[in-house]
């Protein structure tokens, strides 16, 4: 990945690599869990007990890279008792089924070791699997070792397995090195099944589902493939996706049916769409709570919020962390709200910046209103009560209130609060001097004039 971080740590639609693994064991029932690691150990302990912190974790540390079947002895101690089957994972493998690990399992209750095979358009890079004159498997042979007859076989090894404990550590003695890249090979399990009359199971899957991601050009595929996935669901469940293939909808997001989401749109982590809302054009939800019947219009941005249901947010709007929008409520155009409580019916449509706020029912916010609300230390409150008028192009000085039917004048400058049903007002009287126009486009005419005569001097 050439890159600081482990390659299992990066993200693919939503959740880095290792984890999807980690949730197949975990929806498998496996017990426990052991994930063995190299580069980057001590991240990626703390990344998945902070993702999976009930689940049954243990870990162990693979210090030399000597091949796939020295990474699951290193698993030995951790398994140090345990009878039953082991199923073998890997880290950087996402797109795994998990239909096809319980079929690989059920298969594996009646053989030593199970695996999943594929057939790929290109097998070039692949071990393949040979089966003997009965069709029973014999061994899998990576390419680097394969007979040129070997390298035409288009079964190949997906990498997964599932193996009878007591017979997955006696074998992992037998295994040694005599191979082109001089490893220890998981694939030997195979060979050593077959020559102990007991051979392994083949469990036929596609090739997408075992392709393991190497680089960042497979970390984008993979992605894709992930996304495809969960729009097809999500279609398939009542949702209206105008353009599948630019909507990008991590794999914990849920929208209920009748929800129409139009083109690139991005909807990330836990977030929650109501039934028959609408997300507009090039909009960005993370990890928000939308209603029912929401109409978020074109280019706005929600992050960390809750929408209630009914309401209307944009276009061009921007809900920081914290903002809870009741029923009803109008965000309109350019409006800013950050750790701010709207109730029902509340409405800003214009140019506005409401932030640590709390706006009562119904109150209407005017074009070009802004809470002030850093004193340069601390952030401080503005609340706002129930049915009050605040004029365009108001400054709310926090910490103040203003309270229930209050009418805040156009331009004013609140800095000391308002008391329920009062108008409030800091303009100066407007004053209005007849013909001053006129005399200042003379009086500027004049000094050009003597300018230009002092030049020629």
């Amino acid at each position: 990945m050439k890159s600081d971080r482990p390659k299992v740590l990066f993200p693919v639609l939503g959740k880095p690599l290792v984890a999807r693994p980690v949730e197949c064991a975990i929806a498998l029932g496996c017990d426990p869990i052991v994930v063995v690691v190299g580069h980057g150990k001590d991240e990626v302990k703390e990344e998945l007990t902070a993702r999976f912190p009930e689940a049954p974790l243990r870990f162990v540390e693979q210090k030399e890279q000597l091949g796939t079947a020295h990474a699951v002895a290193c698993a030995r101690r951790a398994l140090s008792g345990f009878k039953g089957r082991v199923l073998i994972l890997y880290g950087d493998v996402p797109l795994l089924l998990p239909s096809s690990l319980k079929r690989l399992v059920e298969r594996g209750k009646s053989t030593p070791v199970a695996f999943l095979s594929m057939r790929p358009e290109d097998p070039t890079g692949y071990g393949r699997v040979v089966r003997d004159d009965s069709g029973v498997v014999a061994r899998i042979v990576e390419q680097k070792d394969a007979t040129a007859s070997e390298l035409r076989l288009g079964e190949c090894n997906g990498g997964i397995y599932d193996c009878d404990a007591a017979f997955l550590f006696r074998a992992l003695r037998d295994i040694g090195t005599e191979n082109a890249q001089g490893e220890y090979y998981l694939t030997d399990l195979v060979a050593l099944a077959y020559e102990r009359g007991t051979p392994a199971e083949a469990v036929e899957v596609s090739a997408e589902e075992v392709s393991g991601v190497n680089d960042r050009v497979e970390l984008a595929w993979a992605e894709r493939v992930l996304r495809r996935r969960k729009n097809l669901d999500l279609m398939r469940s009542g949702v209206t996706l105008v353009d599948p293939d630019t909507a990008w909808i991590e794999e914990e997001v849920r929208i209920e049916p009748d929800a129409v989401i139009e083109p690139n749109v991005r909807i990330t982590a836990f977030s929650r769409i109501g039934r028959g809302t609408v997300v507009g054009f090039g909009s960005v939800i993370e990890d928000s709570r939308i209603g029912a019947d929401v109409v978020i219009r074109p280019y706005c941005v929600i992050e960390s919020s809750q929408v209630g249901d009914r309401a209307s947010i944009g276009p061009f709007a921007r809900l920081r962390p914290k903002s809870v929008l009741g029923e009803e409520v109008r965000i309109g155009n350019f409006v800013e709200t950050k750790n701010t409580t709207m109730a029902r019916g509340a409405k800003a449509n214009h140019l506005t910046y409401l932030g640590d706020a709390t706006i009562g029912e119904n109150t209407n916010i005017g074009a070009g209103t802004i809470t002030c609300n850093y004193d340069g230390v601390n952030k401080l409150r503005t609340e706002v009560g129930r049915d009050v008028f605040i004029g365009s192009d108001t400054q709310l000085v926090a910490p103040v209130r203003v309270g229930d039917g209050a009418y805040v004048g156009a331009g004013t400058t609140v800095v000391s609060d308002v008391p329920p049903g009062a108008l409030a007002l800091s303009r100066t009287p407007q004053l209005n001097k007849e013909g001053w126009v006129a005399r200042r486009k003379a009086k500027v005419a004049k000094a050009a004039t003597a300018a230009r005569k002092g030049k020629k001097k």
